[in-house]
């Protein structure tokens, strides 16, 4: 989810589930260890709970950029194992590290030793062609012998060779069944599982087998679909969350999270210079499926209206939304 669950987007995501766990993008150690620390790691306090995912596979400086995240706040620090970009791989991490499961043992024993937060991993069921159970169970099983108590599983190989990260998400069969047997064989772990679900039916088929479920793009894309779940998953909404308004948990509507956006992008340009159109990019997907959407995320995705205020975009997203209706 590179360039796209940023600090903004968690904000959104936020206001729609109170409780959901929200996960930054990936940050590689290197621009952490060499780069703008407060750009990388800054968020809202009405992200909480919030994790940090990182990049790397070096320990000592994974455990520094473990304890840089504990020292900003967050709330558990995860090692990704399962990105295959073509770039990701030239920096020897992601799902490559797969291979070496004694080295991703050592990162996450020095994150451990490092923090006080949950150390997590998130990685795939295999990797190029290698489709054997035993695969992707002895790597848990080193994994978890040094403290990692949660593995998030993407059920689909990842091919390093022949395939583009898109068609990772899509070429690769999904096999949850291996994540199922994950959790059978290690039943103190928590197991959550991830690719390819899209509806709130598949997440309580989901849950009859795993710990949890990670959804990615389909949140992205359907955010709306969010808004079900406290009600569906957590039993209804915690008086004393982080979210900015609770109240727009019971009863929300799509115009009220819209004017709370348009409140943070006003508070993000007078605190940050931050432009509108840098955080509006991560709702278009707020109306989808409705009638006129498609004129709405045009009004909001135009960069020739970047020189007015947020709230005047709205109601021009607003006037033009009625007239298509």
């Amino acid at each position: 989810m590179l360039d796209w669950t940023d600090r903004h987007c968690r904000y959104f995501h936020r206001l729609l589930s109170q409780h959901a766990l929200l996960y930054t993008e990936m940050v590689t150690t290197g621009a952490l260890l060499h780069g703008d620390v407060a750009r990388h790691l800054r968020y809202n306090v009405e992200e909480h709970p919030l994790a940090l995912q990182l990049g790397g596979s070096e320990p000592a400086e994974l455990a520094r950029c473990a304890a840089l995240g504990e020292q900003w706040g967050y709330d558990e620090i995860n090692l990704n194992c399962g990105c295959p970009s073509e770039r990701v791989r030239r920096g020897a991490f992601g799902a490559c590290l797969m291979a070496e499961p004694q080295l991703v043992a050592d990162c996450i024993k020095a994150m451990v030793d490092a923090v006080q937060v949950p150390v997590t991993v998130k990685h795939r069921i295999g990797i190029d062609r290698v489709e054997r159970y035993d695969f992707v169970r002895d790597f848990v099983g080193t994994v978890s012998a040094v403290g990692c108590r949660t593995f998030i599983v993407h059920a689909r190989n990842a091919w390093l060779q022949g395939l583009s990260p898109k068609e990772n998400r899509e070429v690769p069969p999904l096999r949850y069944e291996l994540a199922y047997r994950l959790k059978q064989d290690f039943p103190a772990l928590t197991i959550v599982v991830n690719g390819g679900i899209t509806a709130t039916a598949q997440v309580r088929d989901q849950l009859q087998h795993v710990d949890g479920v990670m959804v990615g793009r389909e949140a992205y894309h359907n955010p709306w679909w969010l808004s079900e779940w406290d009600a569906t998953f957590y039993g209804g909404a915690n008086p004393e969350s982080h979210v900015a308004r609770p109240e727009l948990v019971e009863g929300l509507t799509r115009e009220q999270v819209e004017d709370q956006m348009v409140a943070y992008m006003e508070r993000e340009a007078a605190e940050h210079g931050t432009l509108w159109y840098a955080i509006a990019r991560h709702m278009l997907g707020l109306r989808h499926g409705l009638p006129g959407a498609r004129r709405w995320r045009q009004v909001w995705s135009d960069h020739k209206l970047k020189g007015l205020p947020a709230r005047e975009v709205m109601a021009l997203a607003h006037g033009v939304q009625h007239a298509a209706v």
